[in-house]
């Protein structure tokens, strides 16, 4: 609850700046004018965000055919968190990793990557896939979306604002030139705060969704470490969903805490650690590891 209400008014604020911005450009019509501007750009992004992350991504659908064993597993998740199963993808990289996507868990997605299936183990990719149910089912793709949209706004009238704040008296030039600098600077700020926020709900609800708080925390370890020597390569082309991953998938961008997308993983992992013993255990399986793509696989063909 202290987390909603959190994002909430993180959401206000930046609510708040565009139509400040707004203002500065226009007055009072102007603030009007850029909410309705930043509606419409959340609507295009509340139908088209999911299909376009994902056409960035290189993700490639999966049938249930491709990934038997994975989408078993997935179903098996989404039927503990009393959710509709989501699409699956596979994303082309050696880096280990995975983000879902999605308006709502009736049109959701999770992509994971050849890495997260080659790398981790059975109960691992569980957690990993447990966490991203989690966003799905608290509806974060859609915040996540929304924020990015707001921030891109912010970023643009900043902008604008160079050329427009010096010649009406609200403001003048220097004035705009601070809110060119200082409203993306703001926005993106904001926008991080939701990220991490988001970030320990989807762990903890995601522990309790796979029952295996250890999984999950060790998926994060491994996949944290490899992040960090690795290159992903439509990450690296696409920098702006790096906040939709379950790490940080910029190998070469470290970020202080304030602009970090995502709480710090030794945190993330001992928090999570305080919940082993709470969480009931997952059923077992009759294999420790997802199979691998080979010669004769499906995931393996172009």
């Amino acid at each position: 609850m202290e987390a909603n209400i959190r994002v909430f008014m993180l959401m206000a604020a930046l609510t708040a700046l565009v139509m400040v911005l707004g203002w500065m450009l226009g007055g009072g019509g102007g603030a009007v004018l850029a909410l309705l501007i930043a509606g419409g750009m959340n609507f295009f992004a509340y139908w088209n965000s999911d299909k376009m992350v994902l056409r960035q991504q290189g993700a490639v659908e999966l049938s249930p055919n491709q990934g038997a064993e994975l989408y078993a597993l997935t179903a098996d998740l989404a039927r503990r968190a009393d959710m509709p199963m989501p699409k699956l993808y596979l994303l082309p990289t050696e880096q280990p990793n995975a983000f879902a996507t999605g308006r709502n868990p009736e049109n959701a997605a999770v992509a994971v990557t050849q890495g997260l299936l080659r790398m981790l183990n059975r109960d691992e990719i569980a957690g990993v896939i447990a966490h991203e149910l989690a966003h799905i089912k608290h509806r974060d793709t859609l915040t996540m979306t929304v924020t990015a949209t707001m921030a891109g706004a912010i970023a643009m009238m900043g902008n604008m604002m160079l050329f427009a704040g010096g010649r009406d008296g609200r403001g003048g030039g220097i004035g705009a030139i601070l809110a060119m600098i200082l409203a993306p600077l703001a926005a993106a700020m904001v926008q991080m705060a939701i990220s991490r926020t988001r970030e320990y709900e989807a762990d903890a609800t995601g522990a309790a969704i796979c029952g295996q708080p250890r999984a999950l925390a060790s998926a994060l370890q491994r996949i944290s470490a490899a992040a960090g020597r690795s290159v992903n390569v439509p990450a690296e082309k696409n920098p702006a969903a790096a906040a939709m991953f379950i790490i940080n998938p910029l190998h070469a961008l470290r970020a202080d805490r304030l602009f970090a997308t995502h709480p710090p993983t030794e945190e993330r992992i001992a928090r999570l650690m305080a919940l082993e013993g709470r969480a009931a255990p997952v059923r077992p399986t009759t294999s420790s590891r997802i199979p691998r793509a080979g010669r004769n696989d499906p995931w393996s063909r172009g």
